[in-house]
């Protein structure tokens, strides 16, 4: 096994970095306390290809692998919560969605938009009444002609303002839990489909969170994803494309408030050193070290069974959980090496805590994972057979789990 990053993924590292360094650090504190979402920065992502980064180039993406992908989220995050928020919702929840389980037909109208950075993507599944439990959504879709007809309405949709199309979920058959759940792509302007926003969050001040409302909302049949019945199935892939983004954000998140931590520690002074050379303070930061490389490796496995076509269900969630977490200890640690200057937005440590907070809660909550990880443990969680993510289209081909591989969930 290999732990060396490949010369396109430094490139990849470096490129995303220099960008985020230079264009969102300088305005992340300002645009985090006005609540500002900040197109000028989506577009330069968009025109550098990080919108579509690991979307086949004939889909109008860049073609790269999983571990770009998951390096792009990490240094995003390392600048700023709520352009990973983008790139998870845009990027992984949606158009890998669509790269997995669209039509052709799909691909063309809406991937391809997507994967340029011209159109915006979202992505619906939580429900009012319905967060973890998501096989029993109360949205209504009844077929009507060569139409659907969609009721209901989805909630903590990350983009809900600003988003074009919108990945959503609905039942055909409420009485009959996940069997009857199924996938359509819904457009901004469709008559019956309205939008609000949010406000209050804790966290991620700059990035726009809301509503779907979908009244009967007529939908062509040819933006149904999959069959009837496979949204369930979808969804559950969906995640973990989208939970692998907000793990690698969650990395980035970490390693800022270790760099914030290093860099204060050296210049701040106590009792005539600099409280870097005091041993508690060296604790929290060596602490900062490991959990912040424990939540890399993870990650990047993910990557790298990605890569390969395997299913990664039960690593994602482990690498999210535990990268989540480390995270928000991350940042709550760098508050207590600031002092009482990381309690104020002087620093951006308190806006580090802030939005790590919330990835615990999105993507699964610690507690899903943590009933997940020990079902696959106990071996009460058994992977079904569903359609194989596709391999990146740079010289990987679909394998099976390698000899002496954990033997972990597969499609």
């Amino acid at each position: 096994m290999d732990f060396n990053l490949s010369d396109e993924h430094r490139q990849v590292r470096d490129m995303v970095y220099n960008f985020a360094q230079k264009e969102i650090v300088p305005v992340a504190q300002q645009n985090d306390a006005e609540g500002k979402f900040d197109w000028n920065i989506l577009r330069q992502m968009a025109s550098l290809g990080i919108l579509g980064i690991c979307v086949p180039e004939q889909y109008g993406g860049s073609g790269l692998d999983y571990i770009s992908m998951g390096i792009a989220c990490e240094e995003i995050e390392r600048a700023e919560t709520a352009f990973r928020v983008i790139l998870s919702v845009h990027l992984g929840l949606n158009s890998m969605t669509l790269v997995q389980w669209g039509s052709e037909e799909q691909k063309q109208k809406y991937l391809t938009p997507q994967a340029r950075g011209e159109k915006l993507g979202a992505f619906g599944l939580t429900e009012p009444s319905v967060g973890s439990d998501a096989a029993h959504m109360k949205s209504t879709a009844r077929k009507d002609g060569n139409d659907y007809i969609l009721n209901g309405s989805k909630v903590w949709i990350s983009a809900a303002n600003i988003a074009d199309h919108f990945l959503v979920f609905a039942n055909l058959d409420p009485g009959s839990g996940a069997k009857g759940v199924t996938a359509f792509i819904v457009e901004r302007g469709m008559d019956g489909l309205s939008t609000g926003s949010f406000h209050g969050k804790l966290g991620v001040h700059a990035g726009d969170t809301g509503e779907v409302v979908m009244h009967d909302l007529r939908v062509p049949a040819a933006n149904r994803v999959g069959e009837e019945g496979e949204g369930f199935k979808i969804a559950m892939s969906a995640l973990d494309w989208g939970r692998y983004t907000v793990g690698t954000g969650a990395v980035g998140l970490a390693q800022a408030s270790l760099d914030a931590s290093v860099k204060y520690a050296r210049e701040r002074e106590a009792f005539g050193n600099p409280i870097g050379k005091y041993e508690l303070v060296q604790q929290m930061i060596a602490k900062m070290v490991l959990g912040t490389e424990a939540a890399r490796l993870l990650c990047y496995r993910v990557g790298w069974m990605k890569n390969y076509g395997m299913r990664t269900t039960r690593e994602t969630s482990l690498a999210k959980w535990y990268a989540c977490d480390v995270a928000v200890h991350n940042a709550d640690d760098a508050i207590e090496v600031h002092g009482a200057y990381g309690y104020s937005n002087e620093y951006p440590v308190e806006r580090y805590l802030r939005n790590a907070r919330g990835a615990v809660l999105y993507e699964g909550t610690r507690e899903i994972h943590t009933i997940v990880q020990g079902e696959y443990a106990l071996g009460y969680r058994e992977d079904k057979p569903l359609r194989c993510p596709p391999p990146p289209a740079q010289g990987y081909e679909r394998r099976e789990v390698p000899s002496g591989f954990p033997a972990m969930g597969r499609y």
